[in-house]
């Protein structure tokens, strides 16, 4: 696993905090904060490490920390869980609770960072984003003040908070989110011969279109001489049940395996991470791509991957304006992901922006894969709520203490 002194993303380990606060209370949280304000320099909340772009490790400023606040607790149908809190802490409680939250698959993602943008999840489709549970949050705001944000209090505030980033409105110390009973699940696997991508990319489309709510899954596309699909997932119901949904899509090495919830989140886990350099970007779909352009995209590049991601169902039930998360009637969304390796960092990101715009999927974006250098970022991650969240921003942070490139 990567230190506390080093970002996930490695292509940012260059960059040299001022100073890294500890925190393990709120008192440290507006200490910091407050410092921030009266030196002018940048601050940034730190949960997990997982900023795409680096911005929980600005170059000369001020990192909070919050790996000191992880305390996970269910109360009833209650999740409280701490500011620094990471999935795999999360899970291990949740799941001997026999309670589920919709929240990321990678063990060390931080839970702050995560439910602000939205937060996907492997059961989404069945239960909504992370932000869909959210019930309160307990945040500093920049003036040094804690705040309740729910529907009662703050309530422009707490709508934000659900979807429109991390870093933007202040730092958030303890959330509770309302959680349901866990289920068994049925996790998959479909692993296709290379130059398969243009077929399977088709299939894939249509199979998800009118899957039941209670499947999500997700298409991975490596590159590679013709490039390689796969396809992952999980089934809130039988094996029996769905393998006749996996019926409907191309012959492939089919691995199948009912599981507990806890069993399920423990296997996407996988192992611990170690930091790597890459770039990566997003596009939200809400029309099928082409599989035959998919595949042109990625025959040929050096070692990168588009993952699709299947929405719909619940998701696409919630209004695009109840929440900040405004991509409520994609029905996928595509994360690109291109990995240094040999490549300098500008060919990189001429490989990365040629897929991602290649996709022609419009210009919507994932917040949680911010991109540096995504063309008109703010209308891309936040569409029709961009004015909204802007106006909630000037109103908490009107000194711009929480100033970032790509923030708000």
């Amino acid at each position: 696993m990567h230190s506390a002194g080093d970002p996930q993303n490695t292509l940012y380990a260059h960059q040299k905090p001022l100073a890294v606060v500890r925190c393990t209370r709120v008192e440290d949280v507006q200490a910091g904060l407050d410092r921030a304000a009266r030196e002018g320099v940048p601050v940034a909340a730190r949960s997990g490490g997982h900023s795409y772009a680096g911005y929980s490790w600005p170059d000369g400023g001020l990192v909070l920390d919050l790996a000191g606040m992880t305390d996970v607790r269910v109360d009833g149908r209650k999740a409280i869980i701490g500011g620094g809190a990471r999935m795999y802490d999360i899970y291990e409680v949740l799941g001997a609770a026999g309670r589920v939250l919709p929240a990321g698959s990678c063990r060390s993602v931080g839970i702050a960072g995560l439910a602000l943008g939205g937060g996907i999840s492997v059961i989404s489709r069945k239960y909504g984003l992370t932000c869909d549970h959210l019930t309160a949050a307990r945040i500093v705001t920049p003036d040094g003040v804690l705040r309740t944000a729910s529907d009662e209090s703050e309530p422009d505030l707490f709508w934000a908070l659900k979807g429109g980033g991390g870093g933007n409105f202040g730092v958030v110390t303890e959330f509770t989110f309302r959680t349901d009973p866990a289920p068994d699940l049925t996790v998959f696997g479909l692993d296709y011969p290379e130059g398969t991508a243009a077929d399977v990319t088709d299939a894939w489309q249509e199979w998800i279109a009118d899957a039941p709510d209670e499947l999500w899954t997700s298409l991975r596309v490596d590159s590679g001489p013709r490039s390689v699909p796969s396809v992952r997932g999980t089934y809130a119901g039988p094996a029996k049940d769905l393998q006749r949904l996996l019926d409907r899509m191309p012959p492939a090495e089919r691995e199948v395996e009912e599981m507990t919830y806890l069993q399920a989140m423990r296997h996407y886990a996988g192992p611990a991470e170690t930091g790597e350099p890459y770039v990566a970007s997003s596009r939200m779909l809400h029309a099928p791509v082409p599989g035959s352009k998919v595949a042109a995209l990625m025959d040929g590049q050096p070692p990168c991957m588009i993952q699709f991601d299947s929405f719909g169902g619940v998701i696409g039930r919630v209004a695009p304006d109840a929440t900040a998360f405004p991509h409520r009637d994609a029905t996928a969304s595509a994360q690109v992901f291109v990995n240094l390796g040999d490549l300098t960092e500008s060919r990189a990101r001429a490989v990365l922006a040629g897929i991602r715009d290649g996709l022609g999927a419009g210009t919507t974006g994932y917040v949680n894969y911010i991109d540096p250098e995504m063309p008109d970022w703010p209308a891309a991650y936040y569409g029709r709520n961009l004015a909204r969240l802007k106006e909630v921003a000037d109103r908490y942070d009107p000194d711009r203490v929480l100033a970032f490139p790509q923030g708000l």
